[in-house]
């Protein structure tokens, strides 16, 4: 009977960097696919799903891909033909297979909305071989919206599979020093090329609604706690926490990153820097909603001096902090 065994593949690790994901591209229906599977997260939205699709369906589907579109093609890699957040993804996927070059070990990335899908690569990463898996969700602060629909899918994932292989799910990581580092090092390399000085640092994070942080979410915490860490070892300039990128009529946490864009003129701090440490790649949040729309709105409110610190990206910090983070998971 041994001849007729299917062939298995087995002895294999494999890794997965998962980041939010992006439209396959900017035109109307990939981008109102993209967040049609966005928005329909019950985690992303949490408010009675019923309601929910009609509204989603009926309306936000037939607005919002437009205004959406707009933004994508302002920051679009024409050359390469993705969105940035595409491009350091896989470039980091890359990289990290270069510094952690092992035939047993298989380095991957997968988008929890769009494509390459978290079920596709989980599933090809078991076709080669892979006995283990370890989950690098690419959010250094939990939220419930980002970290845990992540580990949703995956657990969604292996409830299909016949053959299960070992899990491990590499945790938050808003305090690790290399991360901190990173973030300090990526200020001081900014201050360097540019020929004025600023008033104020402003660390901006994406935001969640204020009645997830009142349920018990822990991410606010883990946003002020990187702050905190970071002014402590960047200490030349002060550093604000805000939060960007609200969606829909209702409270989210404050301070808002436009209003305060919009104030800091007045209070007589003209010349800011804007660091985004919640985002492990640039993107649409990071190039459109700051670095062009939020410049607009703080130059047109009497500011002088605007400049966007470049997420960590592929750069060696980021790859060594991956790589670190990694390392703790593997086969002895």
């Amino acid at each position: 009977m041994k001849e007729d065994h299917p062939k298995v593949n087995y002895g294999k690790t494999g890794l997965l960097l998962i980041n939010l994901g992006t439209p396959d591209s900017t035109s109307w229906l990939d981008i109102r696919k993209y967040l049609k599977e966005f928005l329909s997260d019950k985690r992303v939205i949490e408010v009675n799903p019923v309601l929910w699709q009609i509204i989603l369906n009926l309306f936000i589907l037939n607005l919002r891909p437009s205004k959406t579109a707009k933004a994508y093609k302002e920051i679009w890699m024409k050359k390469e033909n993705m969105s940035p957040l595409r491009y350091y993804t896989i470039m980091q996927t890359k990289k990290l297979s270069e510094k952690l070059a092992n035939e047993n070990f298989i380095i991957d990335y997968a988008m929890r909305y769009g494509s390459p899908s978290i079920k596709s690569k989980m599933q090809e990463l078991k076709k080669k071989g892979c006995e283990n898996i370890i989950i690098l969700p690419l959010y250094p602060q939990y939220a419930a919206a980002t970290t845990a629909t992540v580990c949703d899918e995956v657990y969604r994932t292996l409830m299909k599979m016949r053959w299960q292989p070992s899990l491990q799910i590499i945790p938050h990581y808003e305090s690790e020093p290399l991360y901190i580092s990173a973030l300090e090092k990526s200020l001081n390399k900014k201050i360097t090329e540019i020929n004025w000085s600023p008033d104020i640092v402003v660390a901006s994070y994406h935001g969640i609604p204020k009645k997830y942080f009142e349920k018990g979410d822990p991410y606010h915490c883990y946003c002020q706690k990187t702050s905190r860490l970071l002014s402590e070892k960047f200490t030349k300039f002060p550093i604000k926490t805000t939060f960007q990128s609200r969606f829909g009529p209702q409270e989210w946490l404050q301070p808002y990153t436009d209003k305060t864009l919009e104030s800091l003129p007045k209070e007589g701090k003209k010349n800011i820097l804007v660091i985004c440490p919640g985002f492990s790649s640039d993107c649409v949040e990071t190039l459109e909603e700051i670095s062009i729309q939020g410049k607009k709105s703080f130059l047109d409110n009497g500011g002088k001096n605007f400049d966007v610190v470049p997420c960590l990206n592929d750069g060696d910090d980021h790859i060594n902090l991956l790589d670190h983070l990694t390392k703790k998971y593997l086969p002895k």
